[in-house]
C-alpha cells in the first residue's frame, strides 16, 4: 500500500538590494493573510490497518444526553454533554468513574451558559469552555476533594470576530477559527483582541466562485494545538481534509483523502452539505495526530430517517498521521464515537459513544 505526496513549489522572490525595504514592507502587510509555504499530501490508503474492540467504562451516575467531548488529566475525566438539560460539564474520578461534580449550568444567568461547543482541560484550575451563543470563553476550577467547581474568569472575544465554534488557549493568548472566509484563524491576546489573522481556505474547487462566508461554513473544522512544536491542526467536519499550520515558520500542509474537500450547495447565502460527514475530533500527541472520521454520506443519513430508522451518530474510524501529515495507521472501531482522548504512553484511546447507554468506551491499542 502506498500514498501519494505532492509538494507545492515554495514561492521565492529575489529582488535587488535597493528594493529590499519595499519587499519587507509588503511581506509585513501580507503576513496576516497568507502563509509562506504550502505543501500538499494526498492519500488513498494507510500503510497499516487495525481493528479495535472497545470496552464500556461504567460510571456511577447516568447523566448524559449527547456526550460530545472527553478530556482526562490529574486522575479526573471531564465530559462535555451538548444537550444536557442542567449542566454542560461533568467531572468524574478516573479510572474509577465516580461522579465528582457537574458544572457550567445551562441558562441565561450571568454565571450560566447558553451553549457549550467544546472544552480544553489544561489543569484542574484551568478548564476552558466555549459558549458560542454568548461568544464567551470561561475558565473553571475543579476541586475533587471538595467536589466543587468554580468559575474563575471570562473572556469575550472581540466583536469584530464572527461567532466561533472552536478554540485553543496558548501561553500567549487564544487561537480562534475564522468564519468570515477571509482568513483561516485568528490569534488573540488574553482580552480577546486579535493581533494576528492568517491562513486561507485551501479550496481548489470553489475559490472565487462562492461567497466567502458560505465557504467558511462548509469548511468548519475542529482543531488542536501542540505548544511543544507550535503546531495547529484543523480537521474538516465535511469531506476529508486536514490542515497543519506550523506557527513557528508559517508552513502550511494540506492533507486530503479520497473524499477530498467539503461538498455543499449554497442556498440563501448558507452552505448546505451534500457530500459526507468527515471528521469530528482531532488530537495531537507526542508522536502522532489522531482524527475521528465518519465517512457517512448525507444521502444515506436522509434515507435512514425516511425509512423510520435513526442513523448511527459518530465515526467508526480513527486516522493516524505523523507530524508532517503522512498517513501512518487506520483504526476501525466496533463502536461509533465522536470525541476521543489519547493516552499514548499506556496505549489507550478513550472515546464518547452517543449511541450507547454506557457512553464512555476504552480501546486498548495492541503492540
Amino acid at each position: 500500500m502506498k500514498y501519494e505526496l505532492e509538494f507545492a513549489k515554495t514561492r521565492v522572490v529575489r529582488v535587488p538590494i535597493f528594493t529590499a525595504w519595499i519587499v519587507t514592507a509588503l511581506c509585513c502587510l501580507m503576513a496576516c493573510s497568507r502563509t509562506h509555504r504550502e505543501d500538499y499530501v494526498r492519500y488513498d490508503t494507510f500503510p497499516e490497518e487495525i481493528a479495535l474492540t472497545g470496552e464500556a467504562i461504567p460510571l456511577d451516575t447516568a447523566l448524559f444526553r449527547y456526550p460530545f467531548r472527553i478530556a482526562i488529566r490529574d486522575s479526573v475525566a471531564l465530559i462535555l454533554d451538548l444537550h444536557n438539560a442542567d449542566h454542560y460539564l461533568h467531572a468524574f474520578t478516573w479510572p474509577a468513574g465516580k461522579h465528582i461534580v457537574s458544572f457550567a449550568r445551562r441558562g441565561e444567568g450571568p454565571d450560566e451558559l447558553l451553549s457549550a461547543e467544546t472544552l480544553q482541560f489544561v489543569s484542574l484550575d484551568s478548564i476552558w469552555v466555549l459558549d458560542a451563543n454568548k461568544m464567551e470563553l470561561s475558565r473553571w476550577q475543579v476541586a475533587p476533594g471538595e467536589r466543587t467547581a468554580r468559575r474563575r474568569e471570562t473572556i469575550s472575544p472581540d466583536q469584530s470576530l464572527i461567532r466561533s465554534l472552536d478554540f485553543r488557549v496558548t501561553d500567549t493568548g487564544i487561537i480562534l477559527p475564522d468564519y468570515s472566509g477571509e482568513y483561516r484563524y485568528h490569534v488573540t491576546d488574553w482580552r480577546g483582541k486579535p493581533f494576528r489573522s492568517t491562513g486561507h481556505i485551501p479550496s481548489q474547487k470553489a475559490a472565487g466562485s462562492i461567497a466567502p462566508i458560505a465557504l467558511a461554513q462548509a469548511w468548519r473544522s475542529f482543531m488542536d494545538y501542540r505548544p511543544q512544536n507550535d503546531l495547529l491542526v484543523m480537521a474538516t467536519q465535511l469531506g476529508e481534509v486536514l490542515e497543519l499550520y506550523h506557527l513557528n515558520d508559517s508552513a502550511h500542509t494540506v492533507i486530503s483523502g479520497l473524499h477530498g474537500e467539503p461538498e455543499f450547495q449554497v442556498r440563501e447565502g448558507q452552505a448546505i452539505p451534500t457530500g459526507l460527514m468527515g471528521f469530528s475530533d482531532v488530537h495531537i500527541t507526542d508522536r502522532y495526530i489522531y482524527a475521528v472520521f465518519h465517512g457517512r454520506t448525507f444521502k444515506d443519513i436522509q434515507q435512514a430517517y425516511q425509512q423510520g430508522r435513526t442513523p448511527e451518530s459518530g465515526g467508526r474510524f480513527i486516522y493516524v498521521f505523523d507530524m508532517n501529515g503522512h498517513p501512518v495507521r487506520k483504526y476501525t472501531l466496533d463502536h461509533a464515537v465522536y470525541g476521543i482522548w489519547i493516552d499514548e504512553p499506556n496505549r489507550t484511546i478513550v472515546a464518547t459513544d452517543v449511541n450507547n447507554d454506557e457512553p464512555i468506551i476504552q480501546f486498548k491499542i495492541k503492540s
